[in-house]
C-alpha cells in the first residue's frame, strides 16, 4: 500500500510541474497594449528662458564736486523722489567761492559804468578837440575790456553757482536707493570708483533674455518681420526665483537687431507692471513664452522610442506592430510630442511601452480608458 500511496503522489507531482511548464511557455491570449488613435486637436506650449532683471532707468549717482560728506538724508533701500537730496557735501569752500564770484560781478559792474563815464566824456571832448582821437581811442578800448571783464565774472559766478548747488547730490529719477557704500566724513570725488548710491526706478521692470538664433528665425518666419512678431506676440509670464509666478503678465517689447557672434543668440526684452515693487533691480528669473498651436497631431511621448537619435512609434497594422519613424516639433512640453511628419489622422498606434515591443509583434488593443481601469483594478486588488 506504501509503495501505491508513494506511486500516486510522484505521478499527481509530474503532472502538476508538466502543466505549470505549459502554462509558463504558453503565450498570455490576455496580454493588451494601450492604444491610441490619431486625431488632430490644438495645444498651447511654452518655452522658458533665464532672464536678468532691470529697472527701467537705473542710475549711478556720483559727486560733481570733491569734499567731504557732511550729511546722507536717506535710508539704504528707501524709496527717493525725483530731485529729493541725497547726500551733501561739504559746502564751506563753495560758499566762500560764490561769494567772491558776486563780489567780483559788482566790481566789475562798477568798473563798467566807469568806463562808459570816461568814453562819453572824451567822446564829447573829442569832438571840441579838447582830447585827442588816441585819447578817445583808448577810452573806448577801457570799455571794451570792462564789458568783457563783466562778462568773465558773470560766467564764474554761474560756475560757483552750479559747484555750490552739486554740493546738495539730488536724485535724477524716482525709485528706489541701494546699498550705500560711504558715511559721513568720507572724502569723495567725481573719480570715485562706486558711486554714492544707485536709484532704480523700478516702477516698471525690464526682463533681458536670450533666445537661439533658429528660434528667433522660426518666429520671423511666423509672424513675418521682427516688427510683427513685437506687436502680435502674445503676452509672457515671469516665473520668479522662489518658482512663484509673477501676478502680472509682460510684453516683449524689444528685439536686437543683430546676433551675438560669441554666442550666436538674440537679445529680447520683455516689460513688466511692478507697482507693488516685488521685482527688483539684479534680480533673476525665467520668462514664459506661450505658443498657440492649432489643427496639429500630438501623440504621448511614453507612445514613442528612440534608436539613434531618432523618434519611431509604433503603428498597429491587421493587428501587428509596424515601426514608423517620425518628425517632431523640437518644442514640447515634456509629456507629448507634436508630429510633423509620419502620422496620419486615423492611424493607430501603440500609445504606451512601445520600446517593449518588437517588430511584428499580435497587438490586442486596447483604448486607453479601459487600461486605465484595468490598471486600477489590479492596484486595488494588490491592496
Amino acid at each position: 500500500m506504501r509503495k501505491i500511496a508513494l506511486f500516486i503522489f510522484i505521478s499527481t507531482a509530474l503532472i502538476v510541474t508538466s502543466c505549470r511548464e505549459n502554462e509558463t511557455s504558453r503565450p498570455k491570449s490576455d496580454t493588451y497594449y494601450p492604444t491610441l488613435e490619431i486625431t488632430r486637436s490644438d495645444r498651447v506650449l511654452t518655452t522658458g528662458y533665464s532672464a536678468a532683471i532691470s529697472g527701467v532707468q537705473t542710475v549711478e549717482i556720483r559727486p560733481q564736486v570733491s569734499g567731504m560728506i557732511t550729511d546722507i538724508l536717506i535710508e539704504e533701500g528707501e524709496s527717493v523722489r525725483k530731485g529729493q537730496v541725497l547726500f551733501v557735501i561739504d559746502q564751506t569752500p563753495y560758499k566762500a567761492a560764490y561769494e567772491i564770484a558776486v563780489a567780483s560781478v559788482k566790481s566789475a559792474e562798477a568798473a563798467l559804468s566807469t568806463a562808459k563815464l570816461i568814453y562819453e566824456s572824451n567822446k564829447d571832448l573829442y569832438e571840441q578837440d579838447v582830447v585827442s582821437e588816441f585819447d578817445l581811442m583808448t577810452a573806448q578800448n577801457d570799455l571794451i575790456d570792462a564789458e568783457a571783464r563783466l562778462a568773465l565774472c558773470k560766467a564764474e559766478e554761474v560756475n560757483a553757482s552750479n559747484n555750490l548747488s552739486y554740493t546738495e547730490v539730488r536724485s535724477p529719477v524716482n525709485g528706489v536707493a541701494s546699498m550705500i557704500p560711504y558715511r559721513v566724513g568720507a572724502l569723495v570725488s567725481s573719480s570715485i570708483t562706486q558711486p554714492l548710491v544707485t536709484v532704480s526706478d523700478d516702477s516698471r521692470v525690464y526682463a533681458y533674455f536670450s533666445m537661439a538664433e533658429n528660434q528667433m528665425l522660426d518666429m520671423v518666419q511666423q509672424y513675418g518681420s521682427l516688427n510683427t512678431a513685437i506687436r502680435q506676440m502674445p503676452e509672457v509670464e515671469l516665473v520668479m526665483s522662489n518658482g512663484q509666478v509673477y501676478e502680472h503678465k509682460g510684453k516683449i517689447n524689444a528685439i536686437s537687431g543683430t546676433i551675438s557672434e560669441s554666442t550666436g543668440a538674440v537679445s529680447l526684452r520683455a516689460v513688466f507692471n511692478n507697482r507693488n515693487h516685488l521685482l527688483r533691480n539684479g534680480g533673476s528669473g525665467t520668462i514664459i513664452i506661450p505658443s498657440e498651436l492649432n489643427d496639429c497631431i500630438v501623440i504621448p511621448q511614453s507612445a514613442t522610442y528612440e534608436l539613434q537619435d531618432r523618434i519611431f512609434v509604433y503603428r498597429v497594422i491587421d493587428g501587428k506592430a509596424s515601426s514608423t519613424e517620425i518628425l517632431v516639433s523640437p518644442q514640447n512640453n515634456g509629456v507629448e510630442y507634436i508630429v510633423e511628419k509620419g502620422l496620419e489622422v486615423g492611424d493607430i498606434i501603440v500609445a504606451e511601452g512601445a520600446g517593449l515591443i518588437k517588430e511584428g509583434a499580435v497587438i490586442k488593443s486596447r483604448n486607453e480608458e479601459e487600461h486605465k481601469a484595468d490598471t486600477l483594478k489590479t492596484e486595488e486588488g494588490a491592496l
